[in-house]
């Protein structure tokens, strides 16, 4: 049986989940994710653990959290002053803002805590620090390397 290595152009159908079973993504009713295997394009823990898959093979695999968005870092979190954000913004935990960087980069924020004085934003990336799930089917090679 043909199996993926790093360098072959993949298309795997998945359903990504926490390790609680939540889903929070899945190609399900869309075309394949195409990507290059081992080119950073997809996270990777998954793509490591689907170099040496089977093609039309199906695995269910967990990536630590190191190998998908990383730990969540402490320094990430912010509190500032509530006057920092404007007014007409109806603050409440789990809205998502946006700040510029010096240099122009976007960054995405989510509201942890609010009070009258302070309002906390955590700039990690919202799956920081957890363990993700994956049911991966690698359903076509499309280039070999």
């Amino acid at each position: 049986m043909t199996q993926a290595k790093s360098g072959d152009t993949v298309r795997i159908h998945y359903i990504g989940k926490f390790t609680d079973g939540t889903e929070f993504d899945s190609s399900t009713g869309q075309p394949p994710l195409e990507f290059v295997l081992g080119a950073g394009q997809i996270l990777s823990g998954l793509d490591k653990e689907i170099d040496g898959m089977e093609l039309g093979s199906h695995q269910t695999v967990t990536v630590p959290a190191e190998e998908a968005y990383g730990a969540h870092d402490p320094a990430k979190v912010h509190a500032l002053p509530r006057s920092a954000v404007p007014s007409d913004i109806d603050l409440k935990p789990g809205l998502q803002l946006q700040t510029r960087t010096p240099d122009g980069n976007t960054i995405p924020l989510v509201v942890t805590e609010i009070d009258e004085q302070v309002v906390t934003v955590d700039a990690n990336h919202p799956f920081a620090g957890k363990d993700l799930v994956f049911d991966v089917e690698l359903v076509e090679i499309v280039r070999a390397a």
